[in-house]
């Protein structure tokens, strides 16, 4: 546990150009509370002491304002950067050097059963705000824009950007893709009306014949 704790405080000091010394690290840093804490629950979750396990994540999470479901399954060296408001679900699995900012929330659509959450690759960076929903994967070394939201698999070495999220670079080169128009955004709804008319058509037609 010792040599853990010595590798999430030196992953922070890394990543954090604010962070001054070890000790301001341990004592004030939330993320670092978080992660010592989910690891804890995560010890009696394994046990089967689920009551126990959500108790120290709840604690957790009012202390920290980062709420990590016990069941989640973390690598090393994880630093969540400032912290606030980020949400982890139960069936998350979340690789070695990920960086999280405030905000996000690796959850489910509430459509699955089973696998609900994502799996965060290695060395992976998701930025403030992200929305990763539902049992995807976002690969190796990849980055998640601030604000996106992502609902597909993320391929390794890729960066994804907007609502909902679309690989932008990948393996360093960027991808073309139809620019995003801000103010005529398709209506899915419509979109999906349109097809079922033009299929009724096609059947009529059918009828006809």
């Amino acid at each position: 546990m010792f040599d853990l704790l010595k590798e999430d405080i030196q992953a922070i000091k890394d990543r954090d150009p604010a962070a001054k010394s070890s000790l301001e690290i341990f004592l004030l840093y939330p993320g670092l509370k978080a992660i010592r804490m989910y690891r804890r629950a995560h010890k009696h979750y394994l046990k089967g002491h689920s009551f126990r396990a959500r108790y120290i994540s709840q604690k957790a999470a009012r202390k920290t304002g980062i709420e990590i479901h016990p069941g989640a399954t973390i690598g090393r060296r994880l630093v969540n950067d400032h912290g606030t408001g980020i949400v982890i679900g139960e069936t998350t699995e979340i690789g070695d050097d990920v960086l999280i900012y405030q905000g996000v929330t690796l959850g489910g659509t509430g459509k699955d059963v089973g696998k609900r959450h994502p799996t965060i690759g290695n060395r992976v960076m998701i930025s403030a705000g992200s929305k990763v929903l539902g049992p995807i994967t976002i690969g190796d070394d990849s980055r998640v824009a601030a604000g996106a939201v992502v609902l597909k698999d993320v391929p390794p070495n890729s960066t994804v950007v907007g609502v909902p999220a679309r690989v932008v670079r990948q393996n360093g080169k960027k991808v073309d893709v139809k620019p995003l128009d801000q103010i005529h955004i398709p209506d899915p709804v419509q979109l999906e009306l349109d097809n079922i008319n033009k299929k009724l058509k096609e059947l009529e037609k059918q009828l006809k014949e």
